[in-house]
């Protein structure tokens, strides 16, 4: 639900009164209006969807009961039936009452505002405030408007009144200072973003806009160390985007900066973990790699597992990348990203029945994937199995009427059969959808089947054009040109993709489009050629990952207590003799109550290894559920982990329980139950 929707409590608490404050005007009392108003408090809406509409049919003319329908249904973004609840509330409100008149015309222009009617919103944001004209909230969305218009000195005339009806309006500031920088007067920004951090150093956002600032002033230092201020208060959203899109100069600086902050908070992986970012962002996977695995080491994470997945399948390590994923799925064996990646890249490891079967697993799982039926489709088609292909191109259709690359697929099959009405049909489609080279991605393709070549090869060179760096737009052009029968200029694409870093072997060994180049002799050697490049290459690659090296199998005995199927290993904790239980179905690490203080009271821990929000319940040690504490050595077998994060529960019987976030870090585990030992193969 959207995010209007956390205010709806304030909002009905400042309305529900049955006076308006202002003017003396009743509001209505009876038991449907009132229960309504009641769950929308309780932000219980399809309750008080229920009373209100009984009491629009005891009360056709209540304006107020209009009104909070209004609402509702803005937040249920049924657009149509909230302009029409609005315009009967505009209506049937006492002109007296302000405060509900005001919230009207607000409900409207927000309805208006989300259809992108923005003349109409900017009319009843405008009524609004001459209603109410000491409500700073109108003032601020029609700033808003102004802002992405581009006229700014409306955008500012409503920011200096945010300011002189609030002087410590941070809004207010901040929006002068954005509009400042939308126009690059950097320093002038400067002095409003100042202003902000006085009036709240906390506000990260003051920051981050800040060091956008000052990278335009292209002062380095004070631009990244604003960068660091934003992500150290909350990992502002604006800041984060920001890192990943640095000049040279400002990317090393920001690299050393965390680098530093990472050697002082040994225990927080956010900062090796945004060092990965950078990098991997910066065209550096392999450096990458290294920084999220140490985050991994400090608090394993699915999110860094997923990330160094990302990198791998970049660097086309796509063995590597599957076993990292492995790793992921045990710690959420249902994450949407996780699986769809897993499933995409075993086609590109050349396992098109596997792949087939894991988009058949990711789409029972997630019926209505667009993209999911898309990707299983064009895997079909290339395996042959043309029906199921069209069923997925289909359904990926229907789901999503945009998405252009389904309809390019399925007209191809069309072509093929002969159907040409339902091939003209889609590549027409695509070419609506498709209408200028801001929007092109597939329309060279459907130029081609309609006989304009011309537009097809202005299609195909605007795409590459947008970026000349991108590989897939080469091969692209390769694809087309085969289509068109050329065979010289597909070689020529198809030799620059490669020399772009084009990689996709098992790919270009399935494409129909390269059948009319597949029996050439410089087909077949260039090929052969870049088989062999990329094996050199993927041998050179793998050697600069960290997790490359040879595995070490260790064997570690446990116990079972009685019928119990839970095995008990011996380990160490900071030196301190204990025993863990082992579960791979469990995803953290935690720790008992009764552990954790005893540990605190004789100096196996201190209160240097709580980290986060958590906090000691009184002076004498003992330790409160709930609070994370970092393990700085857990021992097991010769096995030796550090920076470990548990959490404190109250289960008096598991001393400590070892789930995925630090199993995955050792590498393949199995249990042989007929000796009782863990095996590991430990990297």
């Amino acid at each position: 639900m959207k995010l209007r929707l956390l205010i709806i409590g304030i909002i009905a608490i400042f309305l529900c009164g049955n006076v308006s404050a202002q003017n003396k005007v009743n509001r209505p009392t009876s038991y449907n209006y009132q229960r309504g108003v009641e769950a929308v408090q309780n932000r219980d809406l399809d309750e008080a969807l229920d009373f209100l509409n009984k009491e629009i049919k005891d009360n056709p003319k209540n304006g107020y009961a209009y009104a909070w329908i209004a609402m509702i249904r803005d937040q249920q973004e049924e657009y149509g039936r909230a302009l029409t609840s609005a315009d009967l509330a505009i209506k049937n409100l006492p002109k007296k009452d302000a405060e509900y008149v005001y919230f009207a015309y607000e409900l409207r222009a927000n309805v208006y505002a989300e259809l992108e009617d923005t003349t109409k919103a900017v009319a009843d944001y405008t009524t609004a405030i001459q209603v109410m004209p000491d409500n700073d909230d109108a003032y601020e969305k029609r700033a808003q408007i102004y802002y992405e218009q581009k006229k700014f000195d409306l955008a500012d005339a409503d920011y200096r009144k945010l300011i002189s009806l609030d002087q410590g309006s941070v809004m207010g500031y901040m929006g002068l200072g954005r509009n400042r920088n939308a126009q690059k007067l950097w320093k002038d920004a400067i002095e409003q973003f100042d202003y902000v951090t006085k009036l709240h150093s906390d506000y990260s956002s003051a920051y981050a806009f800040r060091a956008e600032s000052y990278l335009g002033l292209e002062n380095w230092d004070k631009a990244t160390d604003d960068l660091m201020s934003a992500l150290k208060i909350d990992s502002n959203d604006k800041a984060f985007y920001m890192m990943q899109n640095l000049d040279d100069e400002a990317f090393v600086r920001l690299k050393a900066k965390m680098q530093v902050q990472a050697a002082k908070e040994a225990n927080d992986d956010m900062w090796p973990y945004y060092l990965g970012i950078i990098h991997e962002k910066n065209g550096k996977p392999e450096q990458a790699v290294k920084f999220y695995e140490e985050a991994n080491k400090r608090n394993m994470s699915s999110y860094t597992l997923e990330r160094i997945a990302n990198c791998y399948s970049d660097a086309g390590l796509y063995e590597n990348c599957l076993s990292t994923l492995d790793k992921a799925l045990n710690m959420e064996p249902d994450k949407h990203s996780l699986l769809s990646l897993r499933a995409n890249i075993l086609y590109e490891a050349g396992r098109i029945s596997d792949a087939i079967k894991a988009w058949d697993d990711v789409l029972a799982k997630y019926p209505d994937y667009a993209w999911g039926y898309y990707r299983r489709g064009w895997i079909k088609d290339n395996a042959k199995d043309i029906d199921g292909a069209i069923e997925d191109y289909t359904m990926s259709i229907t789901l999503n009427p945009e998405y252009t690359y389904a309809y390019q697929s399925r007209a191809e099959i069309y072509i093929k059969q002969g159907k040409k009405a339902l091939a003209d049909a889609d590549n027409k489609k695509i070419i609506e959808l498709e209408p200028d080279s801001s929007s092109y991605e597939v329309s060279h393709y459907a130029y081609h089947a309609l006989g304009n070549d011309a537009k097809a090869i202005e299609v195909v060179e605007a795409i590459i054009a947008r970026d000349t760096t991108d590989a897939g737009s080469y091969y692209d052009a390769a694809c087309l040109y085969s289509r068109m029968n050329k065979k010289n200029e597909a070689m020529e694409y198809l030799i620059k993709a490669f020399e772009h870093g084009y990689n996709r072997i098992a790919h270009i060994e399935v494409d129909y489009d390269m059948d009319l180049l597949r029996d050439l002799p410089e087909f077949q050697e260039l090929i052969s050629k870049y088989k062999a490049i990329f094996r050199e290459q993927d041998e050179l690659t793998s050697e600069n990952f960290s997790n490359s090296s040879n595995a070490e199998v260790v064997e570690i005995p446990f116990t079972k207590d009685g019928g119990s199927n839970l095995c008990n290993v011996k380990c160490t904790i900071n030196d301190l003799p204990l025993y863990f239980i082992f579960d791979t179905g469990a995803s953290d690490v935690s720790l008992s109550q009764v552990e954790a203080t005893f540990m605190m009271k004789n100096g196996y821990l201190s209160k240097q290894d709580v980290v986060g929000n958590a906090y000691f319940s009184d002076a004498v040690g003992n330790v409160n559920v709930g609070t994370i504490i970092n393990l700085k050595k857990v021992n097991f077998g010769g096995l030796e982990l550090t920076n470990v994060k548990a959490s404190v529960v109250k289960n008096q019987k598991a001393p400590l329980l070892l789930g995925q976030s630090v199993l995955g870090r050792l590498g393949k585990i199995e249990i042989d139950n007929g000796r009782n030992v863990l095996i590991i193969s430990n990297k």
